[in-house]
This record gives structure tokens, C-alpha cells and sequence, in this order.
């Protein structure tokens, strides 16, 4: 069956692939990962009586704590003579998380980050320039991998080096850029202080970005400084890597790659399941992984399955674009705040542009959450009254908004620091 096909399916064809091939996984973790026969067991749940979709819901949760607790291989559902590559996490906040793939996985791999080339109108006449981190991260190599999977020609540029990825961008016709959104705008940037106008000079027709959340503000400029399509895309390690859920062209919702990954929504306080529409956690059950497969795997990222089917005509089902994370959740005097509400105040104020960093800080015993926010270009950072206005207007709508203060320190354009990889938007200052 061919990949346009298979985007096509009618939605209970897809579920017949999604029953067979979880009746697998589950089998198979419980008989190879003693994690989940200790947990299966432990839960009531027989993995051999699954008969429909909706018996899934029966199994119990998996954490990242567990994936972490079971490091290196203890998760692994195959031999390792069976595997042919292994991605892990960074680890920045613990042990790592270990992925492993067999032939089979890197061929879903391909193919899923493939569909977001397709997304992009793509194929064998596009240049996919890559500037993901290759290595342990799973991004450089997932992008690699769909954009050969298409037929495509790959510059596996990897990041850094920026001034050498504007060279290549403007002289060797790449027309597809695949890394960070920050880094893509970093790029747009450094291009425009060398004289160069990206939207002019580059050949860039759309961008797939993802490993971290952006707002639609955010995106129209990246539109607009260099002139393409800025198609978001999801994905982790612990399932696969980028390339689970992926925007089309018409950029109402992300894709979930259905026939390889089976998607529920949960309260994440009660762990209750939520309908089509309703905001809440993502998990994740892998289909057809052989390496590594994860049963019901709590994502921690906030989402919703967005109801009806897209304008493109395809029917895997779609989840909305990031909402923030569980565990990105600030908690200011109990009250429960995301960065992505703070961006989405932000982006009301044209003065201020889509840079900014919030900084947690603690003074006689209480968090202090200050937004620290670059001002537009061409606004008169000399004029202090109009600084001083245009803070106390943004700390009114904040506390509107969130019911909570907020302070905002405005800073001159381009003084936050810019990142190769993700951005970092929020520094923790406290201490314990």
C-alpha cells in the first residue's frame, strides 16, 4: 500500500491496523521486558485478552521515571544483535532515556518524517537542508531519514555555524530547512545584520520545525522573514522521535502517523480518559516498534484530538499544536501557569517581538516570575516613559489573563541569548 494510500484509509481501516498491531506489542512487551509483566500483572491487566481498542485503557500508564529506571536496556523488547542504531535523550533533568531501532523502526522512522515532506508539496525535486543536531538527539537523523525516505536530496548540515548555513541556504538552492523554530529565526536574523534578505535570496519554500513549542506570532514572522511555509512537527524519543504528528499545508492540527502510533487524551490529575476536543495530556502507545515499543506512555505534553477531518483530505486523526507540558507548568502562588499563556499575552503587543526569556526567582520565601521580553525593532528603546508604559501595560494584561503578577523587564533587541538547538525560555534562578 502506498504512503498516499495509507493517509487515506477510512478511519476504521486505520483502527483494524492500530487493533492488530498493539494485540502484538502488548504480547510482545509482556513476554521480552520483564518491566511490563511486572507491571501488567500488577495492574490486572491480561495482555492476551485485548479484543478491542478500548481494552488499552485497562493497561497501566508508563513514566519517563520508569524508562529512566530501567536505563540502559532493560526496556529493550529485542535482542540487541537486533538493533542497528540507538538514540537517547539529553538527560539534562536525570538519567537519560534509551531508543532503540531495527531495520523495521528506522523504515517507520523514514517513512513517518517522509509524510511531513509530502505536508510540504515535496519530493525528489526538493534540497532538505538540515540543521537538527545529529548524534544521540533524535532530530538531525529522524529529519535525514524522511528526507531520503522522500527522494529527497539531503545537506545533512547539522547545527551550528550559522553563517556557513546561510552560504549554502542562499548558493546551493536548498528548499526545505528542517531545525529548531529559534534556530530557523536565528538564521532569518544573522542573515539580515550580513545584508542578506532571506525571503529574497534564500530558495526556502517551507520549514518543518519542532522540538519545542512556538506561537502562531512567532511563526507569521518566521513567514515572513523568509518567505515559506512553516509546517510544525511533534515527536520524542521515547516513541520514536520527530515525525509522530506532523502539520500539512493547510496548518490545522498535526497528523498522528496512525498506523504506527495510537493516541489517547487524559485528565492529567485523574488519569480519566478524555473525548475528541477536551485539552489534556498526551499518551502514546506504539503500534509496530520491535526495539523499544511503549505501551501508554505519558507524554506530559498538553494537547487535544482535534474533532472532524482536515480540509487536505486525509484521515489520520490530528492533535492540536502544544499547549505547554505538565511539566513545564509554573505554579505561582498556587495558581497554574504555562509559558505558552505568557506568549500568548505577549504576542497582543506589537511593540515587543517574539523573544523572551521568563526567569523564576525567590524573595522572603515567594517565587518571583519575571518576563524578560525583547522590544521590536525600530521601537525607541531611549524613551523611558515609553518603556516604562509599555511595561506596566503588559504586567495589567498578564495579571488579567492569569490572575497572578507577572513582572516584565524590557530589554533592547537581541540581547537574549539565541540557541543552536532549542530555546531557552524559562531559567530557574531559585534556590533550594
Amino acid at each position: 500500500m502506498s504512503q498516499k494510500e495509507i493517509l487515506t484509509l477510512p478511519h476504521d481501516q486505520i483502527e483494524a491496523i492500530q487493533l492488530e498491531g498493539i494485540k502484538k506489542t502488548v504480547v510482545a512487551c509482556y513476554e521480552n521486558v520483564p518491566f511490563y509483566k511486572e507491571s501488567f500483572d500488577a495492574a490486572g491487566f491480561d495482555p492476551y485478552s485485548v479484543k478491542s481498542l478500548d481494552d488499552l485503557s485497562r493497561a497501566p500508564f508508563v513514566t519517563k521515571q520508569d524508562l529512566r529506571e530501567n536505563y540502559p536496556y532493560k526496556m529493550f523488547a529485542t535482542p540487541l544483535s537486533e538493533v542497528r542504531e540507538i538514540h537517547m535523550s539529553s538527560g539534562t533533568t536525570g538519567v537519560a532515556t534509551v531508543g532503540g531501532y531495527t531495520e523495521h523502526d528506522l523504515k517507520i522512522w523514514g517513512d513517518c518524517f517522509a509524510r511531513g515532506i509530502e505536508y510540504a508539496n515535496g519530493g525528489v525535486d526538493d534540497i532538505v537542508h538540515v540543521c537538527y543536531g545529529y548524534g544521540l538527539f533524535t532530530g538531525g537523523l529522524g529529519a535525514h531519514y524522511g528526507g531520503l525516505a522522500a527522494g529527497s536530496t539531503v545537506i545533512p548540515m547539522s547545527a551550528g555555524n550559522t553563517e556557513r548555513q546561510i552560504r549554502v541556504l542562499k548558493e546551493m538552492g536548498s528548499t526545505i530547512i528542517c531545525c529548531t523554530p529559534s534556530y530557523a529565526m536565528h538564521i532569518a536574523d544573522t542573515a539580515l545584520a550580513m545584508g542578506i534578505d532571506p525571503a529574497r535570496d534564500f530558495h526556502l519554500r517551507a520549514g518543518i520545525h519542532g522540538a519545542e513549542a512556538f506561537s502562531d506570532n512567532f511563526r507569521a514572522e518566521l513567514e515572513r522573514k523568509l518567505n515559506y511555509h512553516v509546517l510544525d512537527v511533534y515527536g520524542l524519543t521515547e516513541t520514536m522521535g520527530p515525525g509522530v504528528a506532523i502539520e500539512c499545508w493547510e496548518q490545522q492540527g498535526l497528523h498522528l502517523a496512525e498506523d504506527h502510533f495510537y493516541a489517547e487524551i487524559i485528565d492529567p490529575n485523574t488519569g480519566e480518559l478524555l473525548p475528541d476536543g477536551e485539552w489534556g495530556e498526551l499518551v502514546l502507545t506504539t503500534v509496530d516498534r520491535e526495539a523499544t515499543p511503549v505501551v501508554r506512555y505519558r507524554t506530559r505534553d498538553i494537547t487535544r484530538i482535534l474533532p472532524g477531518e482536515c480540509p487536505c483530505g486525509r484521515t489520520h486523526r490530528r492533535i492540536d499544536r502544544l499547549h505547554g507540558r505538565t511539566d513545564d507548568m509554573l505554579i505561582i502562588r498556587g495558581v497554574n501557569v504555562f509559558p505558552s499563556q505568557i506568549e500568548n499575552v505577549m504576542k497582543t503587543f506589537s511593540q515587543v517581538s517574539s523573544w523572551y526569556q521568563i526567569e523564576l526567582t525567590r524573595k522572603n520565601h515567594l517565587d518571583v516570575v519575571t518576563l524578560k521580553a525583547e522590544v521590536a525593532p525600530g521601537f525607541d528603546f531611549d524613551e523611558i516613559s515609553s518603556i516604562e508604559q509599555l511595561q506596566r501595560n503588559i504586567e495589567a494584561a498578564l495579571k488579567s489573563a492569569l490572575s497572578v503578577g507577572v513582572r516584565v523587564h524590557l530589554v533592547e533587541p537581541h540581547s537574549i541569548p539565541r540557541s543552536e538547538g532549542k530555546a531557552k525560555r524559562v531559567v530557574d534562578l531559585r534556590e533550594d
